[in-house]
Formats: structure tokens, C-alpha cells, sequence
């Protein structure tokens, strides 16, 4: 029997590169994002969605995620950097923008995901979620509350295995544009993505398929940077 995956924020970067990486594995691929991806396989099956939309999601994507019943993985990768901008300039409108699709689309998720029977739950995080560098307020922020949302889910899901992982630096467009539009003499941590190592999406996400062959190894609830492991 295939196994299934669910990944989210499927259109394009390490979403659309995890689609096509469990393709190619013999997997029955499930994706949700705004617009549909350019993949032509009957084993994958899409819903369009904007999860930024967070109060329809259960009545939206409820049916579409428990119709698939049994699932190996679910992949909750659909996220959002926010305004590179010092917190004194940051409003409670642009923090709320950035939490409502990192954090609190993930919380309708995982509601739904409870009535599932998931074997493995991977968040995407960040490096960011631990190190607080200049500019990244709403980014960063809102990925430590996503470590903290798996962690306590963690603590209820006992039949499930929960991690936050970071892959590390992707080349996407949101990396490209803090790489080479963010002026990095005043968020200095432009200038280390700049200098550091960048890897595409299909490298970030057999780095991550890696993680669920050692999952084993970690304890549910815990944040992992691929780069230490």
C-alpha cells in the first residue's frame, strides 16, 4: 500500500520540492497552497487554500484531510517571513499577519489532524525560532511560538511524532530578497545568509526525509536544526 503524505504550502520552494520528492517515492501526495503546482501525477491530490484565512480552515479542509485517513507524514511547511523591520516599527497588525499563518493556520491543523491516525508531524522552523537577530521580530517570534505549539501538542498527540524542524537556508524568493534587498549594514544577519551556505529545495528536502528515517532518535516535541543532527 502507498503511504500518504499531506504537505502544506505545496506551490512552489520546499513545498513543491516535497511534493515531487514523495512522487518519485512511490507516495500518495496530498497538498494544500493558494495556487496549484505545476505537477501532473494522478497520485497527487491538491486543494487550493489560503490558510492565512484561518477562520474557515476546519470547515474548508476538514473533509479533504480526513478523507485520507491514514497518514505518514504531514509536512505543515506553508509560512511567511513578515517585515524585516526593528520591533519598535513593527505594528500588532504586521505581527498578527505573520502569526495567524504561522502559528494559529498550524493550530486549526493539527485540530484536524487529532481525529487522523498520523504516524509523523513535521513543522517547518526556523533558526530564527532560537537566535534573535535585528529585523526578524515577526519572523522570529512567530517560529518560537511554533516550536512551543508542537511541543504542547506533543503532550497530546501521544500516538503521533511531532517535530519543529529547521532545514536550514533555502534558496527561494524570500531568501533571495533578504540576501539582496535587505540592507545588510543595518540587519547584519543579511550579510551571514549572504555569506553562508545556501542549498535548493530538493536538497533541503531529502535533508528532511532523512530526519523521518532517524525520528526514532528524537524525542516528540523538540526542535531540530538539520545543520546540528
Amino acid at each position: 500500500m502507498k503511504k500518504s503524505v499531506l504537505i502544506t504550502g505545496c506551490s512552489s520552494g520546499l513545498g513543491l520540492a516535497l511534493c515531487n520528492y514523495y512522487l518519485n517515492q512511490g507516495c500518495k501526495v496530498f497538498g494544500i497552497s493558494r495556487q496549484k503546482p505545476n505537477i501532473q501525477d494522478k497520485y497527487f491530490h491538491f486543494k487550493a487554500y489560503d490558510l492565512s484565512n484561518t477562520s474557515r480552515i476546519n470547515e474548508e479542509l476538514d473533509s479533504f484531510i480526513c478523507e485520507i485517513a491514514k497518514i505518514d507524514t504531514v509536512y505543515l511547511n506553508a509560512g511567511m517571513l513578515g517585515l524585516i523591520k526593528e520591533m519598535t516599527q513593527l505594528s500588532l497588525e504586521d505581527l498578527k499577519q505573520t502569526m495567524e499563518l504561522n502559528v494559529y493556520a498550524n493550530k486549526e491543523l493539527l485540530d484536524i489532524l487529532s481525529k487522523v491516525e498520523v504516524r509523523n508531524i513535521i513543522a517547518i522552523s526556523s533558526g530564527a525560532s532560537v537566535n534573535g537577530s535585528k529585523g526578524w521580530g515577526a519572523y522570529s517570534l512567530s517560529k518560537a511560538s511554533l516550536n512551543m505549539l508542537i511541543n504542547l501538542y506533543a503532550k497530546e498527540l501521544l500516538n503521533t511524532k511531532l517535530l519543529c524542524v529547521a532545514p536550514g537556508v533555502i534558496k527561494t524568493p524570500m531568501t533571495d530578497f533578504i540576501r539582496f534587498e535587505v540592507d545588510d549594514t543595518i540587519y547584519t544577519s543579511a550579510k551571514t545568509l549572504k555569506e553562508g551556505t545556501i542549498q535548493t529545495p530538493e536538497q533541503a528536502a531529502v535533508k528532511l526525509h532523512s530526519v523521518i528515517q532517524r525520528i526514532d532518535e528524537f524525542e516528540s516535541g523538540t526542535f531540530i536544526d538539520v545543520r546540528n543532527i
